[in-house]
Parts: C-alpha cells; structure tokens; sequence
C-alpha cells in the first residue's frame, strides 16, 4: 500500500463504525465508575477488554500496585511504540448513574463522565481496532498501545507507578481527554497538589477556663491566611483552602481542625520550593501550644509546553488534511500527560472527541467528533 492507502482504508473503517462507537459509549456511561468505587472502574475495563478481544486483540487486564489497567497493542517493529492512554475513573458516585443514565439529545451525548473520559477511552479503543484490521492486509512496521488507568481523577496515586513502568518504551503518547470546546488540543497543563494540613490543640470549656485551651481553629486560620498568600498569578501559581473542618461544639475550645489545599504550578522546577513555603506556612503559625503536620495526599506533575511542540504540529497537519483548524491550547487542569511528558515521551493532551461541562450535571459530548477526531490520531500514527 501507498501511505495514502493504509490512510484511506483506516478513515473509512472509523466512519463506518461511528456508531458501534456511541453504543459502547452506552454501556460504559452506564456504569458508576467513581475513583474509590474500584468494583465499577473494574466492570468498566471488563466491557472494554471483551469488544477488543472480540476483534481478537490480546488484552491484558492489569492488577498491581492496588490498582487497575488494561493494556492492549498491534502491530510490530521497533520503528515507533506509540500509546494511547486514558483513565477509567470518574469523579461521580456510585448512584449517580441511576439519577440521569446515558442519553443522547441530537448530536450531544450525556451521562455520568461522558466527556471525562469514556468518549475517549472508545476513541482511542476503536483506533486500535482499525489498525487491527489494517494489520491483517499490510502489516504495520511500527506498535500501537493502549493504557488506560483507574485512578487519574484523584491524582493517580496508584496509576502513576504503572506509568512509569508500562510507558518507558514509549515514542510517543496521545492522551484521549476530552477536546477542548473550540476542537482544539491541550498543549499544556499545570501540574498540581493537595495537600491536608492536620493541627491538634487543647480543648477547654469557652466559658469556665478558656485560658486553659489553646485553639486548633485559630492555629489553622492563621496557617490558612500564609497558604493564600503564596498564590502568585505571574508565575501560574495558585493556592487555595477548598476544605476545611474542626472543632466539636461552640462552647468548646477547638481540640483538632483540618483542612485541604489545592496548589497549581507551571513547572517542574517549581514543585521544591512551593513545598518548602508551604511547610513555613503550616510550621509558622505561632500559636504556643498548637501543633501542625502537612501531609501530600495527591499531586500531578505538570505537562510543559516543549513536550508537545513535536505532536502538535504533526497533530494539526494532519488534522488540516481532512478538512479541521485544530490549535493547541494551556489549560490550568492537570492530567496524566503530566506524567509520561517528565518521563521525557512526546506527548499531546485531550485529543479525545470534543467535549463540555466535565465534572458537572450537564456534561456531554459531541458524538459527531469521534470518527473525525479518531481519523487524526490514526493519522499521525501512521505518519510518525
């Protein structure tokens, strides 16, 4: 075949099978897959694992580290080893589906992590399985992969480590979260943290002995007025107390408070001093008696412009063939790209069908940008 051939023949099978796509959209969206809910995430990757294997794509379902993958590849050869990766969890509930089940209203799909990202996650499943079937006419000179994690929505605490490891033979990764409303990619991202700030203190009466207690409240209040003011817009940082908790009643000196923090930042080489100031921050409250620990509980590493300059361009190139003004754009959320662009991989985020309201009751997707969006990731596969 001419490159245009293997090209052709890839485009048509997608548009072709656009709507098999939106129907195994249905039953995924149809399955509560909430982060902690791990019996969901699992019945998800079930559904996924038996439409490849019915294709007869060997498919390995992943169970290490106290969490949850799947892998799938096609094709051979040491030219390129590309991956297309993706999480399985949302950040909805089990019950949630119940309340409002996949629906389609035009051409907007709805549901329960419609967008974020199961729409991606049968794009990216439905590339290999075109290239599965190309495969049996001319077979391809390089790999394709599939990853996808169970545990992004809360930082890949777990996933992270399966990453790293499954990854490192990889030339390149396109990350299925959802495209941007313009249809552009992402580009970039701020990596990020959260953080748990736990202060003790002792409890006293309010009124009878109140000079015997010494306030966890105010401890915190004081460490919460620090964390502010480390937010710095002109260096892409923020902070923000989303979460706080303490205190047992009124009359009660506060014996424990809490609270949760969000940091965001540009660059790698941020990451060691913004955990210093906030370590001042927790250590400096200068309530005698009080104590402050801060702990990470979660953190993404950010996804830095240089790392997608190669795939963007590639990206809209290939997107300008069949017709789409594609650009790449920042976006201040973080996601996995963050971690397999630090392991040094050429990486493009949100190429995933075009998607709105992630997070939120409205959300959706637009159906009609599978097959498209689908037909340039293959694209660039192929010209890699």
């Amino acid at each position: 075949m001419q490159l245009e051939e293997p090209m052709d023949f890839v485009a048509a099978w997608l548009q072709e099978n656009q709507p098999r796509m939106v129907e195994v959209l249905g039953q995924i969206v149809n399955i509560d897959s909430f982060s902690h809910e791990p019996k969901g995430v699992q019945a998800v990757r079930a559904i996924l694992q038996q439409v490849l294997e019915q294709s007869g794509i060997a498919v390995t379902a992943l169970d290490e580290n106290d969490s949850h993958a799947l892998f799938a590849s096609v094709g051979s050869g040491s030219e390129q080893n590309i991956f297309l990766t993706g999480h399985m969890d949302t950040v909805f509930k089990g019950g949630t589906v119940k309340e409002r089940p996949f629906r389609i209203e035009g051409d907007q799909a709805f549901g329960p992590g419609v967008a974020d990202m199961k729409s991606g996650l049968v794009m990216n499943m439905f590339v290999l399985k075109a290239f599965h079937e190309l495969n049996a006419v001319t077979p391809l000179p390089f790999r394709v992969n599939l990853f996808f994690t169970a545990d992004e929505e809360i930082g890949s605490p777990k996933g992270r480590t399966l990453i790293e490891k499954y990854l490192k033979p990889a030339t390149a990764v396109f990350n299925a979260e959802p495209g941007r409303v313009s249809g552009n990619v992402v580009k970039s991202r701020k990596g990020g943290g959260t953080y748990q700030i736990a202060v003790t203190g002792v409890a006293s009466h309010s009124g009878v002995c109140h000079q015997d207690g010494v306030s966890a409240i105010e401890a915190l209040a004081r460490i919460i007025s620090a964390v502010h003011q480390l937010t710095d817009y002109e260096q892409g940082i923020t902070t923000n107390v989303g979460v706080i908790e303490g205190g047992t009643t009124p009359n009660t000196v506060a014996p424990f408070a809490s609270a949760k923090v969000d940091v965001r930042f540009m660059r790698l080489d941020q990451v060691a001093e913004i955990e210093a100031l906030l370590e001042q921050c927790v250590a400096g409250h200068g309530l005698q008696g009080a104590r402050a620990v801060l702990s990470k509980i979660a953190g993404f590493l950010p996804f830095e412009e240089h790392a997608s300059e190669s795939l963007l361009a590639l990206y809209k190139q290939q997107a300008a063939k069949i017709g789409l003004s594609v650009d790449g754009e920042f976006t201040g959320g973080c996601s996995d790209a963050g971690w397999t662009s630090a392991m040094g991989i050429p990486t493009l985020c949100a190429t995933g069908p075009v998607g709105a309201y992630a997070h939120t009751e409205r959300e959706t997707c637009f159906i009609d940008t599978f097959a498209e969006r689908a037909t340039v990731v293959a694209r660039c596969c192929l010209t890699l």
